[in-house]
């Protein structure tokens, strides 16, 4: 009898701690849920870390939070505006719930009084998004990079690291970082400056190569991994920002030089074709399909810059590449005509299961953060079908996209937020290629993006982490000499 008793007392005080008594008086609120970040009715992976928000109405000095699953449930009380889950309670849930749709209702005291909110939904799959999120953290100035790092964000839980700074390596740029095909053993970035070189991790070596020549005077810039890891497509560009005549906007960045160019990194060459080099026309962002036959990148025919800047339109184009042979195709192919669809397409990303083409669409040029109208666009590659994804642009840029390894998430940069930082979001494509509202990146304290004064540029996605931080970046900055290409 003692025994069960004490049985009857563990489960009581369990189910104390797991769902805290909420408020019985309660209102139902006259006013909408002013709630950062904005968490409502979004699909959210099995993985992710906890919902963590805020509410920005006046006067919040309490919170009750409930969440209902078909299986389990999660309630707490807190002082102050912040829901912060506790993490081993969240993931419990999430385990339980694959699959199931979650309800939660949230009660504010706001000067004295408990208010009642109407209830919203989080959606969650099964389909889990790749633990790691890389960026470049740096100022949303115009030419400021001589304070900025690069990191490597967990998103199952918040473990944050640094992986290069280049306060530590001369304070030149650091830009550019990505993973080949979801892998933190294969991976890239430039460190610009004096002392440095594109920093190549390939199966976990590390090294450091000047990429650079006399057919390839300017240095390469866009780059992406072949799915078999030996070559890397890259653009070599001569980039110029230039402010705009027009208060509407504010900057604008243009090539003067742009070509496309193949690096052999077995055997340290260049392997060039005249169809990706013509000077009459500007060819950047190359990317692979995802068998590693094609190569898709954006083209434009060259206008007297920068007075022609907005009749500057890049086309969606490919170019077939046979990596057995090491060379280029023999033709190019136009997949979205820049003068019939009136806009400029940049930043092709294709999907791992080679079903699906990402890319940015603004207006014209080729810099998508500094044009507002920046979205993102989704072309099938099975039946040619564009979806403009209404569900996940917003009135503001939306831009820097990669795809996790499943093919059911894509992270992107978006500054819907003020207008002026960027911020890491996640967008989820389920099996009929339907696409669902993203969410923020989340935080342990919510209100770290109200705190956090730089943008994060160019998230990039990884199954695993990188093999190395910013001891060993600053190490081979000081100390390796960058190999030569032929």
């Amino acid at each position: 009898m003692k025994q069960f008793l004490n049985i009857i007392l563990l489960v009581l005080v369990a189910f104390s701690h797991a769902c805290t008594p909420c408020p019985e008086s309660v209102r139902p609120a006259t006013m909408p849920l002013a709630m950062y970040p904005d968490y409502r009715d979004v699909t959210i992976p099995c993985n992710i870390a906890p919902l963590n928000f805020l509410l920005r109405t006046e006067g919040v000095d309490a919170l009750c939070v409930r969440v209902r699953g078909e299986e389990d449930s999660l309630c707490f009380r807190v002082r102050g505006h912040k829901a912060v889950f506790p993490l081993k309670d969240w993931k419990s849930l999430l385990e339980v719930e694959k699959g199931h749709t979650l309800q939660v209702c949230v009660q504010a005291r706001v000067e004295g009084e408990w208010r009642e909110y109407p209830p919203f939904m989080w959606q969650v799959v099964a389909d889990s998004l790749d633990a790691y999120v890389s960026y470049r953290l740096i100022e949303p100035g115009y030419e400021v990079w001589n304070a900025l790092q690069i990191r490597e964000r967990c998103v199952e839980n918040f473990n944050e690291r640094i992986l290069a700074d280049n306060a530590r390596t001369g304070r030149g740029c650091m830009n550019c970082h990505v993973h080949g095909w979801g892998s933190g053993e294969l991976s890239m970035f430039h460190l610009r400056g004096k002392g440095g070189g594109t920093i190549v991790n390939r199966d976990g070596r590390l090294r450091k190569l000047n990429l650079k020549n006399s057919r390839v005077k300017d240095g390469v810039v866009y780059g992406d991994f072949h799915p078999g890891g030996r070559y890397v497509v890259f653009s070599s560009n001569v980039i110029i920002p230039m402010f705009h005549a027009q208060g509407s906007q504010r900057l604008e960045v243009y090539d003067t030089v742009s070509d496309l160019v193949m690096a052999d990194l077995d055997a340290n060459r260049f392997i060039h074709s005249p169809l990706v080099a013509d000077s009459a026309v500007f060819e950047t962002f190359p990317t692979f399909s995802a068998d590693g036959r094609w190569v898709y990148f954006c083209s434009a025919p060259r206008v007297a810059l920068p007075d022609s800047i907005h009749h500057l339109r890049y086309s969606l184009c490919r170019i077939a590449f046979d990596a057995g042979r090491g060379d280029w195709g023999d033709h190019v192919d136009t997949l979205w005509n820049a003068r019939l669809h009136r806009g400029s397409v940049c930043h092709p990303k294709a999907s791992p299961d080679g079903r699906y083409l990402l890319y940015t669409v603004a207006d014209n040029s080729t810099f998508p953060i500094w044009h507002r109208e920046t979205e993102l666009q989704l072309m099938d590659l099975l039946t040619g079908r564009i979806d403009t994804l209404a569900v996940v642009n917003s009135d503001r840029s939306d831009t820097y996209h990669s795809w996790s390894s499943g093919s059911r998430w894509f992270a992107f940069a978006s500054k819907r937020g003020d207008g002026q930082y960027g911020r890491v979001y996640f967008a989820y494509l389920d099996a009929q290629g339907t696409p669902h509202k993203p969410f923020v990146l989340p935080q342990e304290d919510p209100e770290v993006d109200d705190l956090t004064l730089k943008s994060y540029n160019i998230p990039d996605l990884s199954r695993t982490p990188v093999p190395f931080d910013v001891d060993v970046i600053e190490r081979i900055y000081r100390e390796e000499k960058a190999e030569e290409f032929e």
